[in-house]
């Protein structure tokens, strides 16, 4: 296997970028001298929601690190392997579940990190696999050319032979002129596919797998020559996540097994591919600029030259689920990463984990919980309810 994990996007750039963002998300600007020394990352899915439904108090405890006016207090965000859906509408799905205004700058999901190479592939002919909405996503984040992987088989008959035993249906565009032929947006028939995304859990693993096999092994066309491997980037890496169902759900990391598996049985040189999300220390320095951009925007602190507001935090708390993905991943990060485990999600141990242990586990988020006496600069008391316990921290 050759798993590569490559970062190559300016973090300058990005401070940038943000920064015009959260001035337009927040404008009653408060003073200086309340400004927190620290910020808050959620993970999404077994920390904050179950599905649909939020786990515990977690609106309430959300709910404290807003002033009474509605105004942002605490510098927080969510931080999640999950997604499928552009984040100004994933925002404004969490807004209405958790009962409070939510920017979508504060969302970061499993993809965030694929608008950074849209100046690679932007006027390229690309592939976007998974639930929900991946081809809006990409175009959203600037791609030109997008098909999803719904639409792109659709074009190549045959190119899925179970198809006639499926029981669903997927939207197709047809020409009604043209005895319901079908008629790509796109040359697909000779515009070689330049990369695959995989944006979000894959729904029909079968045919997608055959699919992007298909694309991978022929050079970008699939029935043709083959060729070299277009690249293949993955949202994420989780093996499994929390969901509704009790026992964990298998995730994009299970995919890409399945995917590399067949893939270097049918091909004569293994898959090559790149992985972002959780754990890759590049998400949480990107989160901690996200983090410095929100305290910049709600403190009206001044950018420096570089980019950046010259605002440093003393803590950085990753609130999670999962050792692997936010454990870990804050591990890697360092300084001044802290990471904190739920027991409502994917890790239900009753002590820490053993191979990735968190600074503090065993925690339940609940309306009692999160930030009281949240503002003392360089010193922060986290209230977390497990049972009849309260626990002080830090």
């Amino acid at each position: 296997m050759r798993f590569r994990s490559v970062f190559r996007a300016s973090l300058a750039n990005i401070k940038t970028s943000r920064s015009r963002c959260f001035r337009r998300s927040f404008s009653r600007l408060q003073p200086q001298s309340d400004r927190p020394s620290f910020g808050i990352a959620f993970d999404i899915d077994g920390v904050i929601l179950r599905g649909r439904t939020p786990v515990g108090g977690s609106p309430q405890a959300l709910r404290r690190l807003y002033r009474d006016d509605g105004t942002l207090k605490i510098p927080f965000l969510f931080l999640t392997n999950g997604g499928g859906v552009p984040e100004s509408k994933r925002a404004s799905e969490l807004s209405q579940l958790l009962g409070i205004e939510i920017s979508p700058q504060q969302v970061v999901q499993g993809h965030s990190p694929f608008k950074e190479v849209v100046n690679r592939y932007e006027n390229e002919l690309i592939v976007a696999v998974g639930k929900g909405e991946p081809a809006a996503v990409m175009s959203e984040y600037g791609f030109k050319k997008v098909l999803s992987i719904d639409e792109y088989a659709s074009y190549f008959k045959d190119i899925d032979p179970l198809s006639q035993y499926k029981t669903w249906r997927i939207k197709q565009t047809y020409d009604e002129n043209s005895s319901m032929e079908l008629h790509p947006r796109y040359d697909v028939y000779s515009d070689r596919v330049k990369a695959a995304f995989v944006v979000s859990d894959p729904v029909d693993w079968g045919r997608d797998i055959q699919v992007l096999c298909d694309i991978l092994r022929y050079g970008g066309l699939p029935g043709r020559d083959k060729g070299h491997q277009p690249p293949i980037y993955f949202a994420s890496d989780d093996l499994e996540y929390q969901a509704v169902f009790p026992a964990e759900r298998l995730g994009m990391g299970a995919f890409r097994i399945a995917l590399e598996g067949i893939f270097n049985s049918v091909s004569s040189s293994p898959l090559e591919y790149t992985s972002f999300g959780k754990p890759n220390p590049f998400v949480f320095k990107n989160a901690e600029v996200i983090l410095t951009q929100l305290v910049s925007d709600i403190y009206h602190i001044q950018d420096n030259m570089d980019g950046g507001t010259g605002h440093e935090f003393s803590t950085l708390y990753m609130i999670g689920d999962n050792p692997k993905v936010d454990t870990n991943g804050a591990m890697k990060a360092g300084h001044p990463w802290f990471s904190m485990l739920t027991r409502t999600g994917v890790f239900r141990g009753k002590d820490n984990d053993s191979q990735f242990p968190a600074d503090l586990a065993r925690l339940l988020l609940s309306k009692d919980a999160l930030a009281e006496n949240l503002a003392p600069i360089r010193r922060v008391v986290v209230r977390l309810r497990t049972g009849h316990e309260t626990i002080s921290t830090l």
